[in-house]
């Protein structure tokens, strides 16, 4: 147990930020916003503190704390990382500052509001990927869908009745979800309480199911996990549990759209990786073939319906669909390769999507239409905003040399390691990616100037900081990834669900990619 809260202070720094927020006299929106990004930068510091203070090869869980919570339940405030928890609250910390100062002009007439629900949602969803004890994990899960809620339902771009639509949608999809997962988590502890001194703890419950303390009968296992998968899939999104997606990205204001697909949806894979995979091995194993169809279907008909989008930000959206049926192909191809490339896909996409959708922003910004067809010409009267956009856009393709091409090509290799049908499906994915993404750029950057867009300026120094990290970070991880494999690689190795025993090939494979 770490002597100082590092991570604790860390989940709890964006609060400073609402405190300051909430205590300024009327009519100060600006400084609203300013103690906004600064507190965001503060709490990127304080996740880089956590990384540097996290020893690669250690323990798997550290920075831990434990606190007790509703003792009559054994259920406590206990918080910890390992090296794929830590990748992804770096990835937050990096996005929700960026995010910020893109939406410096969103908000209405209620800033104070939109930029305190953005902290708000920045603790929990740094609080839901430390948390070590299930039950918090769980409440963190379900408690993120309220900001989520209010910053779409009421910040949204269109009118009140498809952005009210769009969140209800929203919210009614994953308090679904969750109450699946609630059972399920009512389940694990009635089992796990009989065995397990802490039956909330997922650490100890992880090594009872390793080393065979903890048992489940094979139906009270595979209905567990369902209860688990399905949340999990709802979040995801996965195929056919998407459909609330492309309304809530296309409602929201971009910057809700990254932090609702770049950070949000990742809950989802790492809840599969982590919970279902190392709870439920003998399950996962079951479901394996169905999850994986699942997979691909969802890779193959995100890609197909985002080459038929007329509105820029569904594109997108879609897109994301096609990406994380990838990821989960990852997650469930049982291979190190393919659980390190999905674990690194989940933070390359968080990036790539997140520059994608700023930048979409901004043309929306200056055009007032999401039509792609309302555009054209543009990188001939904003250069710089249209180089950007190319970039992030063949980052999404996966172009070699930008980071998504790294994560997904361990993603595929992985994959055709032990399903090679699944993996030659999903490549058919690459192909369908140049397309859309090439079209949508062709479409809106290239051909005549249009009169809407022949006044168009060429991005801000505030738009500029607010991208140029991500591009930055699109083009280091590319050519050097291992500044993130360096954590993920121990923390797959080191996983129950690879274990020597219960999967000895994979095992090997772990430590061959580990080296």
């Amino acid at each position: 147990m770490s002597s100082f809260p590092y991570l604790t202070v860390t989940i709890a720094s964006p609060l400073v930020g609402v405190a300051g927020i909430a205590l300024l006299p009327r009519g100060q929106q600006k400084r609203a916003k300013e103690i906004a990004v600064a507190t965001s930068v503060l709490t990127l510091v304080l996740a880089i503190i956590d990384a540097v203070k996290f020893n690669v090869g250690g323990a798997q869980y550290q920075l831990t704390e434990n606190h007790s919570w509703i003792s009559q339940f054994h259920i406590n405030y206990s918080i910890g990382v390992d090296g794929i928890a830590l990748v992804l609250i770096l990835m937050t910390a990096v996005l929700v500052p960026v995010v910020l100062l893109a939406s410096w002009h969103d908000g209405k007439n209620t800033p104070r509001a939109f930029f305190s629900l953005m902290l708000v949602l920045e603790v929990m969803m740094i609080g839901v990927f430390a948390a070590t004890d299930v039950f918090m994990f769980y409440v963190l899960f379900e408690a993120l869908l309220i900001p989520s809620y209010f910053l779409i339902g009421s910040y949204g771009q269109s009118g009140e009745k498809h952005r009210s639509y769009a969140a209800v949608k929203f919210l009614l999809y994953n308090l679904l979800g969750g109450l699946l997962m609630l059972a399920a988590v009512i389940g694990l502890y009635v089992v796990a309480n009989r065995t397990v001194a802490d039956p909330f703890n997922f650490p100890a419950l992880a090594h009872a199911v390793s080393t065979g303390q903890l048992h489940f009968s094979t139906g009270v296992e595979r209905w567990l996990f369902l209860g688990f998968f399905i949340a999990f899939a709802v979040k995801a999104p996965l195929w056919p549990f998407h459909t609330w997606l492309p309304d809530a990205a296309a409602e929201a204001t971009p910057g809700t759209a990254v932090l609702l697909v770049g950070v949000l949806d990742k809950i989802g894979t790492f809840g599969m990786l982590r919970f279902c995979l190392e709870l439920f091995p003998n399950a996962s194993h079951y479901f394996t073939p169905a999850i994986l169809v699942l997979a691909v279907i969802s890779t193959l008909y995100g890609a197909l319906l985002a080459i038929g989008q007329k509105d820029m930000k569904r594109l997108i959206a879609y897109t994301s669909i096609s990406h994380f049926g990838l990821i989960t192909l990852g997650v469930f191809a049982w291979t190190a390769r393919g659980q390190v490339g999905a674990t690194l896909y989940m933070v390359n996409h968080g990036l790539s999507t997140g520059a994608l959708f700023l930048l979409a922003g901004f043309l929306i910004t200056r055009r007032g239409s999401t039509e792609i067809d309302a555009y054209g010409g543009v990188q001939k009267v904003a250069p710089l905003l249209a180089g950007t956009f190319l970039v992030a856009g063949l980052s999404s393709l996966a172009l070699p040399g930008l980071s998504s091409f790294v994560s997904e090509f361990l993603v595929l290799v992985g994959t055709f390691e032990k399903y090679p049908v699944a993996a030659i499906f999903a490549v058919t994915s690459i192909v369908l990616a140049a397309v859309y993404i090439l079209w949508l750029y062709q479409r809106t950057m290239t051909g005549p100037v249009t009169a809407a867009v022949s006044g168009f300026k060429d991005l801000s120094r505030r738009e500029i900081a607010a991208v140029a990290p991500l591009l930055a970070l699109i083009l280091v991880l590319g050519f050097a990834p291992g500044i993130l494999t360096k954590y993920i690689n121990p923390a797959v190795t080191q996983s129950t669900s690879l274990s020597v025993t219960q999967h000895p090939s994979t095992a090997t494979q772990a430590q061959g990619s580990q080296q």
